[in-house]
């Protein structure tokens, strides 16, 4: 009957009840790894689901790279950002996205260690600089509103800094776990790794305390307070063309950030309750969710900043059609310039016409 055919395939697809991931590798989860007890079907449809949001995270994100490469005149400082945003979301699809979607396939996380332990590594490294990014990108957009006339400019090579030390500083937090404060360790329905949450010692509590207080708590706090001088600054100054192309910036940075902490915001408070509350039990599957949805997070920002930035969405559109579509800049030029010959060509005609006085 159905409930069989259900059951069935979990025999093959769940792990046995007494295997144990290798904890002899640096880094991964000393915890035994319990089967998950979860249809073949619903494993299926993740996959199918992580697979349409690889296709879509991957293309998005490859696009807004290549047209802000291509277009070095769209390199200021806050597109800088952004194309590093880019190439971390990219990369989140990549190691995250892509390889659950084929362990979903396979009904659980038949890689091994080492990828289990890249995967976790990966995600959070990523992860961690897509998050950082955003707080440099609220601390630029409060730099260019609210201290038009400081001293200090944000330029690119300070926007190129400041992205070094970030993903500096995100680099730290991420690597941790691999020499042994902490670890990485599969989660939820067992077929994704990311940091050991349930693990239980007083060693991996206080990597996690201090990683939710400074890579998480600190940058949101940065991030509300650049935007609450910034919204403050732009009710009380009068619009002229400058500020209103500033609001629009602030509306996309702010919306990509609404985006973020949309996706990641569920998974980040499950995982600090599970801290907090050790004998809390939580179903795989609801686990698994937070999970899932946080890794839809790059498929947002293309689209926020294509919908948000003119000159990006023209010269997106002039590389989808392969040069064919023709921006609204340099079309007005080509039409100024037809004209300029037409009138110099005709008035030309004109005067060979004429015969002059002697």
């Amino acid at each position: 009957n159905v409930h069989e055919s259900l059951l069935i395939p979990l025999t093959y697809f769940s792990l046995d009840p007494n295997a144990t991931f290798n904890t002899t590798s640096m880094g991964f989860s000393s915890a035994t790894v319990q089967p998950t007890i979860f249809p073949r079907v619903g494993y299926s449809i993740i996959s199918y689901l992580m697979f349409i949001n690889t296709i879509f995270s991957v293309f998005n994100n490859t696009l807004v790279i290549i047209v802000l490469v291509k277009n070095v005149s769209l390199l200021n400082p806050m597109n800088v950002i952004i194309l590093s945003l880019a190439v971390s979301d990219l990369m989140i699809a990549l190691c995250g996205s892509t390889i659950v979607t084929i362990t979903n396939y396979q009904g659980s996380f038949f890689l091994g260690d080492g990828f289990c332990i890249f995967q976790g590594f990966a995600v959070n490294f990523f992860g961690l600089v897509s998050m950082c990014t955003l707080t440099l990108l609220a601390y630029e957009r409060y730099n260019v509103v609210c201290k038009p006339l400081a001293g200090f400019k944000m330029t690119v090579r300070r926007s190129c800094q400041g992205l070094v030390l970030a993903w500096l500083f995100c680099l730290f937090w991420a690597v941790p776990p691999l020499l042994g404060w902490s670890s990485y360790g599969p989660e939820g329905v067992q077929t994704s790794c990311s940091l050991g949450w349930e693990e239980r010692s007083w060693s991996n509590y206080s990597y996690l305390i201090l990683y939710t207080l400074l890579c998480f708590i600190l940058p949101v706090i940065v991030i509300v307070y650049c935007y609450a001088k910034v919204l403050i600054t732009l009710r009380q100054v009068n619009m002229n063309q400058f500020q209103e192309d500033n609001k629009r910036a602030v509306k996309m940075v702010l919306a990509m950030i609404g985006a973020f902490f949309a996706c990641w915001l569920p998974y980040t408070v499950l995982s600090v309750v599970v801290v907090v509350d050790p004998e809390l039990h939580i179903p795989p599957l609801v686990a698994s969710l937070p999970m899932y949805f946080a890794k839809t997070s790059p498929v947002y920002n293309p689209i926020i900043y294509f919908f948000s930035n003119t000159q990006f969405r023209e010269a997106t559109l002039e590389v989808l059609s392969c040069g064919c579509y023709l921006p609204h800049s340099q079309a007005d030029d080509t039409i100024r310039s037809m004209t300029l010959r037409t009138t110099v060509g005709t008035r030309s005609r004109e005067a060979c016409g004429k015969v002059l006085p002697l």
